[in-house]
């Protein structure tokens, strides 16, 4: 077999596996809890919930570059290698958690970490590896399948999640093992280094303020999701707020830094190229609305379609899973044709031309009523599956044509940042959004609801003033909280007819139905305006742009 199939192969094995794990365990969570013994809607756990979905991310978008630009100083296959084995040695450690209730979170959370380091190194590397493998003429075809793979390996976790939860939570983590020992010692024997390492030294002063500005920004909008005093988001929290802060200025100070030291990791020089800046502004946009576009249609699903349908609680992340399965086939029908079209015709017109499609999917989802027709929601999902494919492999082959050999590591690393930062960034924008939403009408809904089902008022008020976050965990983890949150003094005290109603599957999707509507016509609204401005940033992008050994040139 050429070494370039070979290349494409084994990448994509180890970027399916990074993007899988990204998603997986979104979709377990109720089991992971269940099995630690952690009840995930009492307050003080929030944190605990939202870090095991974000600490995974976060490291990503924080260590990608830093290990793209040593690929490039110590070999990229190198890097790969040891990534595969960090990520597996890892996938070990989840499945054997020794803890229970806090101290299991807190060990499932810190393997996660380590994980996302061995996941950072296969992201970071593989798309520089595969520019390195295959010529200019069919670049875009194998980026293409490679960057699709990770978009769809995405969706495809939420589906493979729900599976093995329904098993055994530890299932969730044992099915990275054989893949990752089978991508160990297949990378390990059949890699080879294409490009030439250029050893420098290493800019720490770069590593250090980009690695802590990144992670204080990220982490404080981590928190202000949470609520904080009396208000329903932590927007107002001095820590926030001076967390945000402080991370601002440190990566201002990265920047005045990798301006200069004589190795930068971060190759600022690259934004002059118009094809790498257009391409990572879209990408990073992109990767907002995209984000936001799955949390909010997986509570749309568990919270309030499938259980108005019939789905118990329990059933609802596996059927969320199945049902957001259209998305990953627009992707898989559009990625690698995009890929191959734009080897032939450049980026911009199939990359513009498809997130003009997310946009009209996000507005379309727009005019769906909550209890929408199913199948006029999969077609809007395979819309938007498509756009994003017609995006991402012609968008990732253009950013990468671009930069000198020498430097496509770092390159990789930085749109991998922003791509991955989009995705964290995407989670503090769109819950704090949806809360917003939620807390301008639930709390009423909720005490009229309650009391018109036989709670007595005080009772009903103290639920209402609950944070409006908590009822979105609950739907979010397919939940019905209105049992949890009465308890069973209260219900106990209630008509059986009452009780009924108000445990059963109907009470709480059509409760909070107008609210979360309310909610997502603004998250809606706000990412079909991101996929819209991305576009505009993609057409910008100017005609094909290859960077040659002798020159940048302009090609067609």
């Amino acid at each position: 077999m050429s070494y370039k199939w070979v290349a494409l192969s084994n990448t994509t094995l180890g970027v399916l596996m990074s993007a899988l794990d990204g998603s997986i365990v979104i979709i377990s969570l109720p089991a992971i809890f269940r099995g630690i013994g952690l009840d995930p809607l009492a307050p003080g756990n929030i944190g605990y919930l939202l870090w095991m979905i974000l600490g995974y991310l976060l490291v990503q978008a924080v260590l990608v570059v830093t290990l793209g630009r040593l690929g490039d100083m110590f070999g990229r296959v190198k890097m790969y290698n040891v990534g595969f084995v960090v990520f597996s040695a890892a996938s070990v450690a989840l499945s054997f958690d020794p803890f229970h209730a806090g101290a299991g979170a807190l060990w499932l959370i810190g393997w996660r970490v380590v994980q996302a380091v061995g996941g950072s190194m296969l992201t970071a590397n593989s798309a520089a590896i595969l520019t390195d493998a295959f010529p200019a003429e069919q670049r875009g075809m194998a980026l293409g399948v490679n960057q699709i793979t990770a978009l769809a390996g995405q969706f495809l976790g939420l589906v493979v999640g729900g599976l093995l939860a329904e098993i055994d939570w530890r299932a969730v983590f044992w099915v990275s093992v054989p893949f990752g020992l089978l991508g160990t010692i297949w990378s390990i024997r059949s890699l080879r280094e294409v490009g030439t390492p250029q050893r420098a030294k290493v800019d720490w002063g770069g590593n250090v303020t980009f690695a802590a500005g990144t992670a204080l920004v990220l982490a404080a909008i981590t928190y202000g999701i949470q609520p904080h005093g009396g208000a329903a988001t932590g927007w107002g929290n001095p820590w926030v707020l001076g967390g945000i802060g402080a991370g601002v200025l440190l990566l201002l100070l990265f920047g005045v830094i990798e301006t200069r030291v004589a190795a930068p990791m971060f190759r600022l020089s690259l934004f002059k190229i118009r094809a790498f800046a257009a391409g990572n502004v879209a990408a990073l946009l992109t990767s907002i609305a995209r984000g936001g576009m799955q949390f909010m249609l997986i509570i749309w699903l568990q919270g309030i379609w499938l259980p108005l349908h019939g789905y118990d609680y329990e059933q609802t992340p596996l059927w969320a899973g199945i049902h957001l399965l259209p998305l990953t086939v627009g992707f898989l029908i559009a990625g690698p044709v995009s890929g191959y079209l734009s080897d032939r015709f450049g980026a911009r017109p199939l990359a513009t031309g498809g997130l003009l499609l997310v946009a009209a999917a996000f507005l379309g989802l727009l005019a769906l009523p909550v209890d929408f027709p199913y199948p006029a929601f999969a077609a809007l999902l395979v819309l938007s599956g498509i756009g994003q494919g017609m995006f991402a492999a012609p968008n990732t082959s253009a950013i990468m044509s671009s930069v000198p050999t020498e430097q496509r590591g770092v390159a990789s690393g930085m749109r991998a940042t922003f791509q991955n930062s989009g995705t964290s960034l995407s989670i503090g924008v769109f819950f704090s959004l949806m809360v917003a939403g939620l807390a301008s009408s639930l709390p009423q809904t909720l005490t009229s609801g309650l009391q018109a089902h036989g709670v007595p008022a005080p009772v009903a008020d103290g639920v209402a003033q609950l944070p409006p976050v908590s009822t979105l965990f609950a739907a979010f983890l397919g939940s019905n909280p209105v049992g949890h949150l009465l308890g069973p003094d209260v219900l106990s005290g209630l008509a059986p007819a009452d009780r009924a109603t108000l445990t059963g599957g109907d009470f709480f999707p059509r409760l909070v139905s107008g609210p979360f509507h309310h909610g997502l016509v603004v998250v809606f609204t706000t990412a079909a305006a991101m996929a819209v401005v991305a576009a505009i940033a993609s057409a910008s992008r100017g005609k094909r742009y290859l960077h040659t050994p002798e020159e940048a040139k302009e090609n067609r």
